[in-house]
């Protein structure tokens, strides 16, 4: 036995097909706008005018900058031509990509080698926003993925 198909049965289909789409880009756009970090400056345009020279500045520092997590350490190697150095830490801040949410500001200390920092981590991608202060005056500014060391 064969049953008609009629308009209010296409109409159903198309609305709940429609529906399940809308109400799952919805729930999406929410929880974007809710995990978004912030601006990374007030004004896009007034930070491009100097870009070029901020850039050049920071390359001809010639500083090779890595961060690594272990456990709850946060380990910052900042090498100025292959030796390692501990230029003043103007901020720091700690945390994922997406959130603010588990942000710290780590309190670095130097040991010869790296500077160092106990952080609470868990599993998963962390970045490390710095801004440090070369000896001339320069300022270093670089958001590192942090390498977890297992």
């Amino acid at each position: 036995m064969t049953r008609e198909i009629k308009g209010w049965h296409v109409f159903t289909v198309f609305a709940l097909a429609f529906g399940t789409i809308i109400a799952v880009n919805l729930t999406l756009a929410v929880s974007a706008v809710r995990s978004f970090p912030g601006l990374e400056v007030r004004n896009s345009y007034v930070a491009s005018q100097s870009f070029d020279a901020d850039r050049a500045a920071q390359l001809s520092l010639g500083w090779d900058v890595s961060a690594t997590l272990e456990g709850n350490e946060l380990r910052l190697v900042i090498l100025d031509h292959g030796r390692p150095i501990a230029p003043v830490i103007e901020s720091a801040v700690f945390g994922r990509a997406t959130s603010v949410a588990a942000d710290q500001a780590p309190q670095f200390g130097f040991d010869g080698t790296a500077l160092r920092a106990r952080v609470e981590a868990g599993r998963g991608n962390w970045n490390l926003r710095l801004k440090a202060r070369a000896e001339d005056g320069t300022l270093f500014q670089q958001r590192l993925i942090v390498k977890v060391v297992p």
